[in-house]
């Protein structure tokens, strides 16, 4: 179910269900009514020219600053060790008048081949760049949650990922990157406004322990503590790239 929004269903509900990590590396099937793709009532991705943008946040270079939504006051920094590299660290920014306070740092994983400047369905890449944050969801009970919370068996995770650690639990809470999806959708939503082939379906997600196709991981204490902070009256967004690109 939808917790703390009008839910509307979309005009045709597909019988399976694609999953995070690059738009559809597992799919679970329906249950019931409430466990198809659904659309909810959420705060647009910010508007880039509302406000000036503060500056103050290391390693982001000016190109990656200019990119912030003006109006973004909250904002999630996904800094990939080097291009080709499934290994990275996210902390949550937030912005007190014109300066970004940083929160802790926590340890992460991307995609297993590192980072695109142009994603491509199947690449095992995250892609770079500045993407809103509106949607979240989860397997698990809404933990508490201030965007939208899509609770579904969809995010259902089988199987095992590249090093054999198993992905149990691994969509257990999820924040919906909104890469080539449609903003103030479930996170299993598979709309794709740039086609199937530039992938989909990039998350924050519960850590496995190992690379991820697409997505960003970190560990469930920290999905929850980022759940109950991200409130869509501070437009939140994420920044991610390997560090060279953010320092463009």
């Amino acid at each position: 179910m939808i917790h703390r929004r009008t839910a509307v269903a979309l005009f045709a509900a597909s019988p399976l269900l694609l999953s995070g990590c690059g738009g559809g590396a597992e799919a679970a099937p329906s249950r019931s009514g409430d466990d198809r793709p659904v659309r909810v009532t959420a705060s647009p991705t910010p508007d880039e020219s509302s406000s000036p943008r503060p500056s103050g946040i290391p390693g982001l270079g000016p190109r990656t600053t200019a990119a912030i939504p003006g109006r973004a006051e909250q904002l999630v920094v996904a800094r990939g060790r080097g291009r080709n590299s499934p290994v990275s660290s996210v902390v949550l920014y937030e912005r007190d008048d014109d300066v970004w306070q940083a929160g802790a740092v926590w340890p992460a994983h991307n995609g297993r081949d590192g980072w695109s400047e142009h994603h491509m369905a199947g690449d095992l890449r995250s892609p770079v760049g500045v993407y809103g944050l509106t949607d979240a969801g989860g397997l698990l009970a809404d933990p508490g949650s201030r965007l939208p919370y899509h609770h579904s068996y969809g995010f259902t995770s089988p199987g095992t990922g590249f090093e054999g650690e198993p992905l149990e639990g691994s969509f257990d809470y999820v924040v919906a990157i909104n890469y080539n999806r449609e903003p103030g959708t479930s996170p299993l939503d598979w709309t794709r406004p740039m086609g199937a082939k530039r992938g989909g379906g990039v998350w924050l997600h519960v850590d496995h322990g190992g690379p991820t196709h697409a997505c960003v991981s970190v560990a469930k204490a920290h999905m929850k503590e980022l759940l109950r902070a991200l409130d869509p009256a501070r437009h939140p967004a994420v920044v991610m790239g390997h560090a060279d690109w953010l320092a463009q």
